[in-house]
């Protein structure tokens, strides 16, 4: 059994992945930050709290980060009560520290430096599914890493997640996440849309739903936009502003390899339009909210079987 470090234990996919590795014997050191509330079950199932990452640096022989974006990630490796600093105080020679963020793949790849001067090493492991599935053990793991440094983390990533995949060497791993969640938000954005222009043009969108439902276009994404038609806009649970920093980093990706991402932009400034409407704070399907704005239509149903084609007055 591995003597684990916890950053972001309180999060939404945070909390599942650490459950999971305490209930299969891991020993587990979490840092607490604003809600204790949120790791109560975990300090009573017998995990420890640690003051900071720092310290999780001198007494763990892996490192989970499990946070929102890579500023985050680097306050955790960077800080002043960061893990690097706790390697310098005589931390942990050799430690793993594995990133279950969506990062930017530069910052990724200058925080590997940064640990490989002081024996550490950064795998970069972002997740796929949602926090039911986390705290279910059933995630979709994408790793980026050397051949050995994979077999080394393998077996606790498995204590967590039902598909884990090697997908190439360091860094990959967040640079498929990002490609994975463009054409995510892809469906997304173009299903609240099609909603939009189909409310607009008075079309019965329950039709259009089963329709696209028998079709080839259909997918678990759509249908989870399409509950928007019923009133349900928490099918989805991921928040709108985490998407649109995941497309934000996307689109850098792409301009810093000099490759046109015209769609991806596009659904970048989908998600940035409704954020700026208000519904940044909300999950995915409340793009769909947003293109009632748009479209000076209702879309959002409820017990109303006729509210997808009744314009607003």
């Amino acid at each position: 059994m591995a003597t684990i470090g916890f950053v972001g234990a309180s999060g939404l996919m945070g909390h599942g992945i650490a459950k999971n590795l305490l209930a299969k014997g891991h020993a587990l050191h979490a840092v607490l930050h604003r809600r204790r509330d949120r790791l109560a079950d975990l300090f009573a199932a017998g995990a420890h709290e640690a003051a900071s990452p720092a310290a999780l640096a001198q007494a763990c022989e892996t490192i989970f980060i499990c946070v929102t974006g890579s500023p985050e990630v680097e306050a955790a490796i960077l800080g002043a009560q960061g893990v690097l600093e706790g390697l310098r105080r005589d931390g942990r020679r050799g430690l793993a520290i594995v990133d279950c963020s969506t990062s930017e793949p530069a910052s990724t790849a200058a925080l590997r430096e940064a640990c490989r001067g002081l024996d550490a090493t950064f795998i970069d492991a972002p997740l796929a599914r949602s926090a039911a599935e986390a705290e279910a053990g059933r995630l979709t793991v994408m790793a980026g890493a050397e051949d050995a440094d994979f077999a080394r983390i393998e077996p606790l990533l498995r204590c967590f997640a039902e598909n884990v995949f090697h997908v190439g060497g360091p860094g990959t791993g967040h640079v498929v996440k990002l490609l994975y969640n463009f054409m995510a938000q892809a469906i997304c954005t173009s299903a609240a849309e099609a909603f939009g222009v189909g409310a607009r043009a008075g079309v019965d969108l329950r039709q259009l739903a089963a329709l696209t439902t028998a079709g080839a276009v259909n997918s678990t994404l759509f249908q989870m936009m399409a509950r928007t038609l019923d009133g349900e806009l928490g099918a989805l649970r991921f928040e709108l502003d985490n998407a649109r920093k995941d497309l934000r980093y996307y689109t850098h990706l792409a301009e810093g390899l000099a490759v046109p991402a015209i769609v991806g932009e596009a659904v970048h400034q989908s998600l940035t339009v409704a954020s700026a409407l208000g519904h940044g704070a909300k999950f995915v399907p409340s793009l769909v909210e947003a293109q009632e704005t748009l479209a000076r239509a209702r879309i959002v149903g409820g017990d109303d079987p006729n509210a997808g084609v009744r314009s607003k007055t």
